[in-house]
């Protein structure tokens, strides 16, 4: 099971974090400054896996953004690659090539995308198709809300 998501930039900016086990915010803070740090001084040419306390952390760089996760020790790093993989691809098919600027300002869609591809650190749906349609969904009924609590407070004005 998957323990943690982490993205952060290059220059070391926490840009979304996914924790999927009770952590004080003290503890997650340490975890976080010590990991970024740790990926950050790894030269590009080396493996994307490593041992960190009783963990595996995985990997991997996507233009200026890391997509860092720590998963148990019995789990498969090749699948937690292809969930990282699978959650980008997620991303650029919703925001049309994602980059940082749109995690910064459209993260709870970051965060939505996760939770509807991620439940409680395990993959809930494996085919982007569903995925993006649940989103598309989501996205219309926050949309007619939206209409409607225009139309009201027109109605109050």
């Amino acid at each position: 099971m998957m323990q943690f998501m982490l993205l952060f930039s290059r220059q070391g900016k926490l840009r979304l974090q996914k924790w999927y086990v009770p952590l004080s915010d003290k503890e997650k803070k340490k975890i976080t400054r010590e990991l970024v740090q740790t990926v950050l001084a790894r030269k590009p040419k080396m493996c994307s896996f490593l041992e960190w306390r009783d963990l595996k952390i995985v990997y991997k760089r996507y233009a200026s953004l890391y997509f860092c996760c720590a998963i148990e020790d019995q789990d498969n790093e090749l699948i937690t690659l292809e969930i990282i993989h699978r959650y980008v691809e997620l991303l650029d098919k919703y925001f049309g090539s994602v980059c940082e600027l749109d995690i910064i300002f459209n993260f709870e869609k970051a965060y939505f995308i996760l939770d509807e591809f991620l439940l409680g650190g395990e993959v809930q749906e494996t085919s982007k198709k569903n995925v993006l349609k649940a989103i598309e969904q989501a996205d219309l009924l926050q949309e007619n809300q939206n209409e409607d609590w225009g139309g009201l407070s027109d109605d109050i004005l």
